[in-house]
């Protein structure tokens, strides 16, 4: 496994339709990642896009990991927060794709963000995800504190509302 960090647009649009059927296969496994089925590949290309944009701001941290080649997961560290909020970082997306979930992936992406929010001075991340889902238990498994649950905040991909629950990680 390589674990790659996405300095800059050109290096990400290096990948974007591998980045890009990673989010579609997702969506079409049911995740709740923002995007509902029918998700396009004009769609997931201008998400990952917008995406390269920030990262050439230095707003956020994009990361991808390979498995024998082939792009299997990416997530996103957003860095550029509010003046007084300094020390956190949020991930607004942990995207895995359906065949390589159950080989440690989300982990491993997962504890590299960690690493790289360290880095980038942060003390502490944040992030939400669907209540019940298998990302909220690969969360809790990796350390990670629930905050709470907020009900009928987002609709799954089948248009049935769930609740999200908020996570938080102190980093030492």
């Amino acid at each position: 496994m390589i674990e790659v960090r996405m300095r800059n647009a050109q290096e990400g649009q290096a990948h974007i339709a591998d980045l890009s059927s990673v989010l579609i296969d997702c969506v079409h496994g049911a995740a709740s990642v923002s995007f509902m089925p029918g998700i396009s590949s004009r769609q997931a290309t201008a998400f990952f896009e917008s995406v390269f944009e920030s990262v050439g701001r230095n707003e956020r941290i994009l990361l991808a990991r390979f498995i024998s080649g082939a792009l299997v997961g990416t997530v996103e560290l957003v860095t550029a927060m509010p003046e007084n909020q300094p020390h956190p970082g949020k991930v607004p997306k942990l995207l895995v794709a359906s065949e390589a979930r159950g080989r440690g992936v989300g982990t491993a992406l997962m504890r590299h963000a960690e690493e790289v929010s360290r880095s980038a001075g942060k003390t502490l991340i944040v992030l939400d995800t669907a209540m019940g889902s298998d990302a909220e238990r690969l969360y809790q498994r990796i350390g990670w504190k629930k905050a709470g649950v907020i009900p009928n905040y987002s609709l799954l991909p089948n248009g049935v509302f769930c609740g999200t629950t908020i996570f938080s990680k102190e980093l030492s």
